[in-house]
């Protein structure tokens, strides 16, 4: 055993582990927060016979893990990291030949699988903090286990995780042994502080902190959800908390020295708030932190297939992630978790934070399984399967952007965005621009993009662009020397060329051109989308943007980065995408067509002019698409196409087909068979007749039914005065409205075709309703006289006989008295 190695609580299992990978090549390591997981299983294992020669690969999810995970481990050993114990990451490293455990991020390991399968010169791979469950650790984890099989059968992996199903994945790598391990923690006192309704978790956050630091000891680990967030609880609390307190945030988009001193313990005498991301939820630990805050929030990436786009997206943390944020305040002595919810909450929470695989943009995943050789990623040994809708979209991305070929092989554009490690689209951006001599520039501003916190918070890419260039910090330095060394990959010149950051993005992000709306501040991009900006912003006043941050979900999502750009520059890069297209609309107005003609870029139109209407089939279709949209209240029906239609539908619930249904669903669903036919190529509905709709109508009734249409439905009804009253037809019924004197003498009930009786709807000589009936000659024998009585009253100079059934109908008064 290596000496002077501390005695953890995973010491106690490291022999069970180191005798797993000696007879065999995979294990499965489950140990908590504190177990000590992280530094002392790389030191053991490198002293094993099956790791001589070869260097151990320590895997770490965040790069302020790593570079912790080597400063603690070289430390063990009395050197400084890039001995011993090195370390590799982006616009960071320190390695030597004498290194033995290299520590690395999950991209690096991905891409050094894929350049070199066989993995020469490595003994084995540690996965550390597997639980995080991020798409590059899954995909290395795939590639890893693809090479074993393949080349490398002596080729050691072993997966660690804090909170994980270790069964699961012991099951994904062939039944490899599961060892886990006790965690060393303190007793964590876990409190609740539901945060009112309405209040900003920002406020709620610098209330609770305030509260701890006056009375509890100890320094103060606040979670957050993002670096909006932190900023505003710092603004909060400057000047309000005690001077022997130092406020320090602690995030993603720091750079490397500002991350590893937010992480050291405070100086004695002093009190240290640390406000962070979820980045401090795993592989990093803060001394002297006895409380922590949770605001119970988590910030992370969601992939939209349907638009393409990537939003961070504010969600509740799982009960896991919860659990580990707790137990930070439980390290190096017992401390105090305060959570900013309800405790009933906490039940509701989701078990574990989705794996990013299922949420993420899988562009950059399906480049490189198509330089591996893979062409459908679903074959390689994921623990979850990439979704496939994400996947088609991802795959739709690289064709437009051809890195593919047809048989979804790796193109040679493909081939030069791979070897740029940048997300897809800014790869295309670079290896384009490198073909104009603007390498470096493109370079520089797929950095500035890539890496969070560069250049300064402006929405205006060209003024982050020129701050970022001037800045002289040790992370904008080591920025620019991963811009210069991505620009020689590129094969392009090293000047930075003349072209604006929009003209550059143009081939990052054609779809997301953006043009003004009418009110400052708003614009509708190229793929439908709409942003917006305040107004304050001076972009917001430009005619038009490329978009390179979107956030939000709604339709006028808040646009966080984006660069001016004009019409020359996106005629000059997009020439081939810009089309002519005319349209044909409806307008409700004018109940009329419009042909209108336009040159745009998806939803971006940059010119329209009219044409005179459409005509002909194009016409007729145009028309019946706008019937379809808005109703067939459009047609100009009159009384007599509204009666027929009527009519038909009675006869179809009366008899059933063949008689045609008439309902909106049926005859909109059948426009082309009923209507279509009957229309003369004009543009207008007022120009469609009654005998057009009409005969449409009469189409959909057989031939042999079409002769007996009069006979079961009749228009009118010929009263015994000889007057044709007409009938009014509803969905079940025939209803006559007539004046009761014109029915005097009739004995039966008055019928429509084949005896089918219809609903009186008896009126007065004002035509006003007395009664309905469907019974005449009851009607007559038995309320007729209470009706008599009172048409009497009301109208003493009609008839009013007491025997209606033996009466002469008649349609006038009596006679005056001469």
């Amino acid at each position: 055993m290596t000496p002077h190695l501390p005695e953890l609580p995973v010491s106690e299992i490291l022999p069970r582990l180191r005798s797993a990978l000696a007879s065999g090549n995979r294990a499965v390591l489950v140990a908590p927060p504190g177990a000590g997981k992280t530094t002392l299983v790389p030191l053991h294992l490198m002293q094993d016979e099956w790791a001589q020669g070869g260097r151990i690969l320590l895997l770490e999810p965040r790069r302020i893990a790593a570079r912790a995970a080597a400063r603690r481990m070289a430390a063990l050993l009395g050197e400084e990291p890039g001995k011993t114990i090195g370390y590799a990451m982006r616009m960071e490293r320190k390695v030597s030949k004498d290194t033995r455990v290299l520590v690395v991020t999950e991209g690096v390991l991905a891409r050094m699988i894929i350049d070199d399968p066989a993995l020469e010169g490595i003994s084995g791979v540690i996965f550390d903090e597997f639980h995080e469950r991020s798409l590059d650790g899954d995909f290395a984890l795939a590639l890893a286990v693809d090479a074993q099989e393949a080349l490398r059968p002596d080729l050691r992996l072993a997966v660690m995780s804090a909170t994980l199903d270790g069964a699961r994945v012991a099951s994904l790598l062939d039944g490899a042994e599961i060892l886990e391990s006790e965690g060393r923690s303190f007793p964590v006192d876990i409190r609740y502080r539901e945060r009112a309704a309405g209040t900003d978790i920002e406020d709620a956050m610098a209330q609770a902190i305030r509260g701890m630091l006056a009375d509890e000891e100890g320094s103060i680990l606040a979670f957050l959800p993002g670096q909006r967030e932190i900023a505003r609880t710092m603004e909060r609390l400057e000047g309000r908390v005690g001077a022997n307190v130092d406020l320090v945030p602690l995030h993603g988009g720091l750079e490397g020295r500002a991350q590893d001193a937010a992480i050291k313990p405070a100086p004695e005498g002093r009190r240290k708030v640390v406000l962070a991301t979820a980045i401090a939820e795993t592989s990093v630990t803060i001394d002297g932190v006895r409380v922590v805050i949770d605001s119970g929030l988590s910030r992370l990436p969601k992939f939209e297939p349907a638009t393409g786009l990537t939003r961070l997206e504010t969600v509740r943390v799982s009960r896991a992630s919860a659990d580990q944020r707790a137990g930070r305040a439980g390290r190096t002595a017992p401390g105090i978790a305060l959570r900013l919810w309800r405790q009933k909450q906490t039940t509701a929470l989701p078990a574990f934070t989705p794996p990013e695989i299922l949420e993420a943009d899988l562009s950059g995943l399906l480049l490189d399984c198509a330089a591996f050789g893979v062409s459908d990623p679903r074959k390689l040994a994921f623990l979850d399967p990439p979704p496939e809708p994400a996947l088609a979209e991802a795959r739709s991305l690289l064709e437009a952007l051809d890195a593919l070929e047809p048989d979804r092989r790796l193109s040679p554009q493909g081939a030069a965005m791979r070897k740029l490690a940048l997300p897809v689209r800014l790869a295309h951006m670079v290896a384009k621009a490198a073909e104009n001599g603007e390498a470096l520039a493109a370079a520089e501003l797929a950095v500035l993009l890539s890496e969070r916190g560069l250049g300064g918070p402006s929405v205006d890419l060209d003024q982050r662009l020129a701050g970022f260039r001037r800045d002289r910090s040790p992370r904008a330095k080591a920025a620019r020397q991963l811009a210069e060394g991505l620009a020689r990959q590129a094969g392009g010149s090293m000047g930075n060329g003349t072209s604006s950051a929009g003209a550059l993005l143009l081939h990052a992000w054609p779809d997301r051109v953006a043009k003004a709306r009418g009110e400052a501040g708003r614009y509708v991009l190229a793929n439908g989308r709409g942003g917006q900006m305040e107004a304050s912003e001076a972009l917001s006043r430009e005619a038009y943007l490329v978009v390179a941050d979107l956030q939000g979900r709604a339709q006028n999502a808040r646009i966080a980065a984006a660069a001016r750009v004009d019409e020359q520059e996106f005629e000059t890069a997009l020439g081939d995408r810009i089309e002519t297209r005319r349209t044909v609309s409806f307008d409700r107005e004018r109940k009329a067509l419009r042909q209108t003609e336009s040159r745009r870029l998806g939803s971006v139109v940059f010119a329209t002019q009219n044409l005179p209407p459409p005509g002909g089939a194009e016409a007729d279709a145009g028309l019946l698409e706008a019937i379809r949209a808005h109703g067939l209240d459009l047609l100009p029906w009159t009384k007599e196409t509204a009666a027929l239609r009527a009519r038909l539908a009675f006869l179809h619930h009366a008899e059933g087909e063949p008689w045609p249904a008439m309902d909106d669903e049926t005859l909109l669903a059948m426009l082309e068979d009923w209507l279509g036919p009957f229309l003369k190529g004009d543009a207008e509905l007022a120009k469609i007749s009654s005998r057009q709709i009409e005969d449409g109508l009469r189409s959909l009734v057989p031939f042999d039914r079409q002769r007996r249409l009069d006979a079961l439905a009749p228009t009118h009804f010929t009263a015994p005065t000889g007057s044709r009253v007409p009938i009014r037809y509803e969905a079940e019924d025939a209803v006559l409205a007539i004046r009761v004197q014109e029915l005097f003498g009739l004995c039966e009930h008055p019928t429509i075709g084949e005896g089918t009786p219809l609903t009186l709807e008896l009126l007065s000589p004002a035509h006003r309703p007395i009664q309905k009936t469907r019974d005449l000659p009851g009607f007559w024998a038995g309320s007729w006289a209470d009706v008599r009585s009172d048409m009497r009253g009301r109208y003493p100079k009609h008839v009013w006989p007491e025997d209606p059934a033996s009466a002469a109908a008649t349609r006038r008064a009596k006679p005056r008295a001469k």
